[in-house]
């Protein structure tokens, strides 16, 4: 099974840098996929934008990202928060115990699981292109409240993944809160994978343990930019 990875366990790159690969603009085209994803934007046409620019910024910079994969990591958290859905994610990851948690520890959960998210393979995304990408046909219902757009991506050896991408209708159009890989949905594998911990340490141990995490590997990135 794959994991999406905590800590403890290590993520599925050709899954995130799909993920990546459909979320990532420069910063240059801000504007223009805020445009693309609103109300009227369908999930398919979202991430069919998206992912024609990221292609395109990443042939203009690849150099730069090859040379320092670090600098990846802040467009990602600028450009990917207005198309997914953190809290919607931590919700299904949480599951009953959601409900039970205070507003505080909600707020903290979210933005860490976010920012781990974030990292998680970072830095290949330099390694992307066009070719390995593949959207298929659209085969849902575009004005139902849920969609899943399906793609495939090719992996550096060759092999093909299914990488489907889970998304809700908000207020402010189209989200993506969950990626499906061959299978194996991300939101399932961190609930998962967080489960046993959440049952013995609690919910403020488990924030406490990513927020050190992202901490640790932001301090890391400052070392290395000078």
């Amino acid at each position: 099974m794959w994991h999406l990875g905590t800590s403890r366990t290590a993520a599925p790159p050709l899954a995130w840098l799909a993920l990546a690969a459909v979320l990532l603009l420069p910063a240059r085209a801000t504007l223009a996929a805020a445009e693309a994803s609103t109300p009227e934007a369908s999930p398919q046409k979202l991430v069919a934008t998206l992912s024609t620019r990221l292609f395109a910024a990443l042939d203009r910079d690849r150099a730069a990202y090859r040379r320092d994969p670090d600098l990846v990591i802040p467009l990602i958290d600028q450009l990917l928060q207005p198309h997914f859905d953190a809290e919607y994610l931590a919700r299904l990851v949480l599951g009953s115990r959601w409900r039970t948690a205070a507003e505080e520890d909600r707020a903290r959960f979210a933005l860490a699981l976010y920012h781990t998210l974030l990292r998680t393979y970072a830095g290949a995304v330099s390694e992307w292109s066009s070719d390995r990408f593949k959207l298929l046909p659209f085969t849902g219902d575009a004005v139902a409240l849920q969609a899943i757009v399906r793609t495939q991506v090719t992996g550096a050896a060759g092999t093909v993944a299914a990488v489907d991408y889970r998304l809700h209708r908000t207020a402010e159009g189209w989200r993506v809160f969950d990626v499906i890989v061959d299978g194996v949905s991300y939101a399932r594998s961190y609930h998962e994978d967080i489960e046993g911990e959440l049952s013995q340490t609690g919910l403020a141990s488990v924030i406490e343990r990513l927020e050190k995490s992202n901490r640790r590997a932001t301090a890391q990135d400052a070392s290395h930019s000078r």
